[in-house]
């Protein structure tokens, strides 16, 4: 293994041919030449000469260049042309002729084949299942060029061996004319989108063609299928953008809808807030009022000669103390307290009582 590898190794600056197939006669000739000279006369001459023998006759078509081809194994059969046998493959019959018309088709297996009386092998034909790849372009009803592949499998009948071989010289060419005429005639009748959707029903119809046609040559059509369809690349790259920016429209929908449900839930939430807040303050006031009433009833029965007036006097000035004083121990304190004389609570206190007189007047 590792000087095969050596053997086959090249190095830089020069190229391995191989002429030959290991059917030819001469097997695979493989030899090493500087890559300067691959158009040199001289090589050109050796490559055409070793072809020679691969190349097909011009004047035949495919299946007569097999027979051809098959005749020329059988001559090197002489052991068994002298016993007047031949061996046909499984999943093959062989076609057997008297003086050059057919006779009859034989089955897998071991035949006499008396040459001596007139009989030969025409020829072989494989029964497997085959497949046909066929690439068509054609136009969709909206003007867009796109390159439809279809793959056709197929085998040979056995029990019309005989038109299959005879009637028809080259099945795949056949086959591929019928699978472009019904290409051509469904999708220009569709838009591309539509051709896309309707893959199947133009397999189907391109399969019910082929099914009459080469029913009559001995063929089966077993199944078609539309494996892709390739439109144009600069017309893929438009879909995909258009694809794409229907996404992004889609999304930016989502996301608006998705921040105005943020906003309202933040706008009732702040609403629900502020009512509570409401709420509490005025329960906070509530508490402070009969705070108060409960300190003013209590003095003026514990202090016998003051009045309301006098105990919420004092109450203010208490109170603008305690406020002072928290002023005073801030250290960063930045709020201004005016007026700040101690005078100004009386003051204060008139402003309020006169505000409530004026209340009470007005409900009156």
């Amino acid at each position: 293994m590792v000087e095969e590898k050596k053997r086959k190794k090249v190095k830089k600056g020069w190229l391995a041919v191989q002429v030959g197939t290991e059917d030819d006669d001469r097997g695979i000739c493989r030899f090493v030449i500087p890559i300067s000279h691959l158009y040199h006369p001289l090589l050109k001459r050796l490559l055409e000469k070793k072809m020679e023998p691969m190349k097909a006759p011009t004047t035949e078509s495919h299946v007569n260049w097999k027979r051809h081809r098959f005749r020329e194994k059988q001559k090197k059969r002489r052991m068994g042309n002298v016993f007047c046998c031949v061996q046909v493959d499984q999943s093959t019959v062989a076609i057997k002729e008297r003086f050059g018309k057919f006779h009859e088709v034989l089955e897998p297996g071991c035949h006499c084949l008396p040459w001596c009386l007139g009989s030969q092998l025409a020829g072989n034909l494989t029964l497997r299942l085959q497949q046909l790849d066929v690439r068509c372009e054609t136009k969709t009803k909206d003007n867009v060029f796109v390159n439809v592949v279809a793959s056709v499998q197929y085998r040979a009948l056995a029990e019309k061996a005989n038109d299959a071989f005879y009637k028809l010289s080259n099945p795949r060419t056949q086959i591929q004319a019928y699978v472009f005429d019904v290409i051509r005639a469904s999708v220009p009748k569709l838009d591309l989108d539509d051709a896309f959707e309707q893959k199947n029903d133009i397999a189907k119809a391109v399969e019910d063609e082929l099914e009459k046609a080469m029913s009559a040559y001995g063929y089966e059509i077993v199944q078609t299928l539309i494996v892709d369809i390739e439109p144009d690349e600069h017309v893929k790259r438009a879909m995909n953008e258009i694809n794409a920016a229907a996404r992004l429209r889609v999304a930016a929908n989502e996301k608006a809808e998705a921040e105005k449900i943020i906003q309202i839930k933040r706008a009732e939430g702040e609403a629900e807030s502020k009512y509570l807040s409401g709420v509490g303050i005025a329960r906070q006031r509530q508490a402070i009022v009969d705070g108060l009433r409960d300190s003013v009833l209590g003095f003026s029965v514990n202090v016998p000669g003051t009045t309301a007036k006098d105990v919420l006097d004092m109450v203010l000035i208490t109170q603008y103390f305690d406020t002072m004083k928290e002023i005073g121990a801030a250290s960063k304190s930045s709020s201004v307290f005016i007026p700040h004389g101690p005078g100004a609570v009386r003051d204060i206190a008139t402003q309020i009582r006169d505000g409530l007189l004026q209340a009470s007047q007005h409900h009156v």
